[in-house]
């Protein structure tokens, strides 16, 4: 071991931050022992009977226990061995009770806690006094003070040897406020730590992060995703007719720019969700008031069922030809049901725009007492048998696997709904059923026709 390694604890800021730490534990001793102070002294008196102070020390001993055992009691400490231990500390549950152990465990840190801390705080009113002085008489200063002094061999005429003793005494102390601070830095997490009920607070917290998290990527992959393919397909029909049909380009044009729109819209909504959900991670206000485009904050109402035309415009635009079948009263559907669908609806006929070609898709929703459903079919150039051995159908060669039906499986699992996709009879078929009522009765979730995934 090196000097520097052997100095580097008197040296260093954190032994003095743990310093302060353990030099606040014997702040808050200091109540009870001036309750212990005077009961000693109640006690060695004759007036007062014995049995009345036995009393007054029983009742003030069940007074003084209740602060170690507080909810609040552990929040100061657990912010106390953040700021001053350095220890990462997860935040007390503010809703919610704390178990039995862990009110056990607590009591024993702020014990343990007053203790080290008393110790710290007699050795430093004792050892620094002292050093001071010897180092003081070396210089000549306060040489009164040490008259007839005896420590062991050494006396008051031995002050070269008081003053190393002085310097002894606050290396030594340097040391054992490092070494208690270390102590109590590793110990916080085992004393301090959270709760099972907190630990089960934090994983739920975090298991809606991730669902939150996941539910945006699939908002910006349907919309933007959708977005993308029609402008992509209607530049690539408006390229080939550039020379000999001004007026599709033009209505190309026209709905590109209108798609790109939308996709706007949807992208300032997500992006409104996610500093909205930053600003209450952060603690902040949320998003100011104008940072959307229409002063919403970004937080455009989201797309359902209702506009279920437009996207089959848009979808017909690309060339793609559409036949939609209607069923039921749409507008009756609840709305996170019909959010969802639209979703649904908006990804199956993205699939259809990228992979069907030329070939007509027949789209199908029907709105039932209990469910809706949806179906989307077109058809298929090549039997079953022969989609399954490849990546899906009309799917260029080597394009990549895409989250498409995972995003469809992913919406109606939530919703406790079935899908089933795939080759069927010569066709491509998606099927989604959502249950619109509590009474519903879902399947085992979904049914997914694996080796034929689309985008």
């Amino acid at each position: 071991m090196t000097i520097r390694a052997a100095l580097a604890p008197l040296t260093s800021g954190a032994t003095y931050r743990r310093g302060v730490f353990l030099l606040l534990g014997g702040v808050l001793l200091l109540p009870y022992l001036l309750l212990v102070t005077v009961f000693v002294e109640m006690l060695r008196t004759d007036e007062v009977p014995r049995a009345a102070v036995l009393l007054l020390v029983a009742v003030a001993a069940a007074i003084a226990a209740v602060p170690l055992f507080l909810r609040g009691t552990r929040a100061l400490e657990i912010a106390a061995a953040r700021t001053l231990l350095d220890v990462e500390l997860p935040e007390p549950a503010a809703d919610g009770g704390i178990d039995r152990e862990t009110r056990l465990r607590c009591a024993l840190w702020i014990a343990v806690h007053l203790v080290s801390g008393g110790l710290v705080g007699f050795a430093l009113i004792a050892a620094l006094p002292m050093a001071l002085l010897f180092l003081f008489v070396q210089l000549g200063i306060g040489t009164e003070a040490i008259d007839g002094l005896q420590i062991g061999p050494l006396g008051d005429w031995h002050r070269g040897f008081l003053s190393l003793v002085g310097v002894g005494l606050l290396v030594l102390l340097g040391y054992a406020v490092a070494g208690l601070g270390a102590l109590a830095r590793l110990m916080a997490p085992v004393l301090l730590g959270p709760s099972q009920t907190e630990r089960i607070a934090g994983l739920e917290r975090q298991a809606s992060r991730l669902a939150e998290r996941n539910r945006l990527a699939r908002e910006l992959h349907d919309s933007v995703g959708h977005a993308l393919t029609v402008a992509t397909l209607q530049a690539a029909a408006a390229g080939e007719v550039l020379e000999t049909d001004r007026e599709f380009v033009r209505r190309a044009l026209r709905a590109i720019e209108e798609t790109g729109r939308a996709a706007m819209a949807d992208l300032d909504h997500v992006l409104g969700l996610l500093r909205e959900g930053d600003a209450e991670r952060s603690g902040g206000a949320g998003p100011m008031e104008d940072d959307g485009p229409a002063g919403d904050g970004g937080r455009a109402p989201q797309r359902t069922l209702d506009e279920l035309d437009r996207l089959v415009a848009d979808t017909r635009a690309t060339g793609l030809a559409v036949t939609v079948e209607l069923a039921g009263d749409l507008g009756a559907v609840p709305a996170v049901v019909a959010r969802e669908g639209y979703r649904i609806v908006q990804e199956g006929l993205t699939n259809a725009a990228r992979h069907a070609g030329r070939r007509p898709v027949t789209l199908r929703v029907a709105a039932r007492d209990d469910a809706l459903e949806i179906e989307l079919v077109n058809a298929l150039d090549e039997p079953a048998g022969a989609a399954r051995s490849r990546l899906g159908p009309g799917r260029p060669p080597g394009q990549r696997r895409g989250r498409g039906l995972a995003g469809i499986r992913e919406r109606v699992v939530l919703l406790g709904g079935r899908v089933s996709a795939g080759p069927e009879d010569g066709d491509w078929r998606i099927a989604v059923w959502l249950p619109t009522t509590t009474d519903g009765r879902p399947g085992n979730g979904a049914d997914m026709t694996s080796g034929t995934e689309r985008t």
